[in-house]
């Protein structure tokens, strides 16, 4: 026999000829679509900012290895993919040295510190994104398209709007710079399963989880019709990231599970923590986290989803024992075989289970000491935060006493027969002179109706109830555009020195003493202020019927 001819190797003998090279050119390709839809509506910045992001995920992948003294693996075009994937999740006015900053937490800090390509906990692009969230929100969560700055259309229906469905799905509108256009993530995503990158399953899944969740929700608690509970879900389907998340990031080969059933877990947890970040969260998008959460899974729904392999639960015995009868005896069958198995992935399962739990008690009772140790003295700090805005608001008062003709809740019921809005009366004073007169009122008013989450004022009265000022104490809004309701002491002049029945919000500027010209492009603060006065107004008039 001729040796040369005989080839042994180790298994497994059937290969594919992919690469991680191919298939990440693949993805290239397959964003391209996305990709110059965002410089065709975003321009120039757009452009460098996607060229920027790949070459700094390259260069930092490069610098690492090298430093590391690794094999270098910036030919294999994953730093290249990470980079696009990251640009595309940006909003395109974001200064250039924030978006490098996150190549470097993605490229560094996510992959490289953890063993590089295929040993990344979560997707990296997806973490560095959620790192420049939380550290610069303001430009982050601020969105241009053609010139000005507005809200995004996920931002219009989360706040009860109804986005145009055709520019939604062409991308003709706000958002970040690979997100908007449904038709260009749609090419490319058939593209993908053309090539057989990746599985339809952990798409189908999500977006059918998320479906589902959300046409019921529309159904439920808005009382639509089924006509506008399905427009309401295409809406969804189209904005924001779910369709970039869906195709190009939650099927990641790293951080996603490997087995069939494990992909269908997968996908169905994506799309119930995306329909509960969308609808409940603070924020209109909830695709990113709910992916870094899901990767944070995934070796738990691989340890439940491993299949039992040939010969697992076999133990090596004479050859006599194994044939069947001992004594009298029949050895464990196949069956019985496999029960041992799965009840020995069960007990690890457990002390995973046992040990996260226990984790998190720790995690809980350490920030439960952090917040006894912190609570007086932040306590302390809002209270004198608080009779800093008083004094603002009412400067003649020599003192500031907590009003008690009236109840709270007593307080929100007469108020709320004036204007049934969504706002809470939360206190209310007494502005005192040294004489022990009662000067003015200031009432604090929650509304919960803003972009950003609750806008709490202190709005001063002079004894005729007109308005003596008004101080913004908790806001949550984007920045340079709701947040101006606090930055820019015009808009909140506008109240001031007026007595009227209710005030307006108009877009074509003041004319009479009810109407405030809104903030631009900030329509839903305005409104969310304006109603919280009105509702201090409500209870102004209630309480002390214009005089003293």
């Amino acid at each position: 026999m001729n040796e040369e001819l005989v080839n042994i190797s180790a298994s497994p003998h059937i290969r594919d000829n992919a690469s991680t090279t191919r298939i990440m050119g693949d993805v290239l390709i397959a964003l391209l679509p996305a990709s110059m839809m965002g410089i065709f509506n975003y321009g120039i910045n757009a452009y460098i900012l996607i060229m920027v992001c790949m070459v700094s995920c390259m260069l930092f992948e490069a610098l690492t290895e090298y430093w590391f003294k690794k094999k270098l693996t910036v030919s294999d075009l994953s730093a290249a993919v990470t980079g696009l994937l990251l640009a595309l999740n940006l909003p395109p006015e974001l200064p250039i040295w924030m978006a490098i900053l996150g190549c470097g937490f993605a490229i560094v800090v996510v992959k490289q510190m953890f063993g590089g390509i295929g040993q990344n906990f979560m997707n990296p692009a997806l973490a560095a994104r959620c790192f420049l969230v939380m550290s610069f929100a303001g430009r982050m969560t601020s969105f241009v398209y053609d010139g000005i700055t507005t809200a995004t259309p996920l931002a219009v229906l989360k706040n009860g709007g109804s986005p145009d469905l055709l520019s939604m799905f062409l991308g003709t509108e706000a958002g970040t710079i690979g997100e908007t256009s449904a038709a260009a993530l749609l090419l490319g995503a058939a593209y993908l399963l053309v090539r057989k990158v990746i599985s339809i399953k952990i798409p189908f899944f999500y977006i059918f989880t998320f479906s589902v969740c959300i046409f019921l929700y529309a159904v439920a608690d808005k009382n639509m019709e089924v006509c506008d509970a399905g427009m309401f879900l295409a809406r969804h389907i189209c904005g924001g990231g779910l369709l970039l998340g869906a195709f190009f990031m939650a099927t990641d080969y790293v951080t996603s599970p490997i087995t069939s059933s494990g992909k269908v877990i997968f996908g169905i947890i994506l799309g119930l923590l995306t329909f509960i970040f969308r609808i409940y969260g603070g924020s209109a998008e909830g695709v990113s986290y709910a992916i870094i959460i899901s990767n944070l899974l995934v070796p738990i729904i691989e340890m439940v989803t491993k299949p039992t392999s040939f010969g697992e639960g076999y133990e090596k015995k004479p050859l006599s024992e194994n044939l069947g009868f001992i004594g009298g005896r029949e050895e464990d069958s196949e069956e019985d075989r496999k029960k041992k198995a799965k009840a020995e992935r069960k007990n690890s399962l457990f002390y995973v289970v046992v040990s996260i739990c226990f984790i998190g008690l720790l995690a809980g009772l350490g920030l439960g000491a952090v917040y006894d140790i912190t609570k007086d003295p932040i306590k302390k700090t809002l209270e004198k935060n608080k009779q800093e805005a008083f004094t603002k608001i009412i400067p003649d008062a020599d003192s500031f006493a907590e009003n008690t003709e009236l109840s709270v809740n007593d307080a929100n019921k007469k108020a709320k027969e004036k204007l049934n809005a969504k706002a809470d009366i939360n206190e209310i004073w007494n502005a005192e002179m040294a004489s022990g007169d009662v000067s003015g009122h200031i009432i604090i008013v929650t509304s919960h109706e803003g972009y950003g989450g609750d806008i709490q004022l202190a709005v001063g009265f002079d004894s005729d109830n007109v308005i003596t000022g008004i101080s913004v104490l908790k806001i949550g809004e984007t920045a340079g555009l709701g947040m101006e309701a606090k930055d820019d002491p015009s808009f909140l002049k506008q109240y001031v020195g007026k007595k009227v029945d209710s005030f307006v919000v108009t877009k074509n500027g003041a004319a009479k003493d009810e109407e405030i010209d809104a903030i631009s492009q900030a329509t839903i603060t305005s409104k969310a202020v304006t109603n919280a006065v009105n509702m201090a107004l409500g209870l102004a008039d209630e309480m002390w019927g214009g005089e003293e």
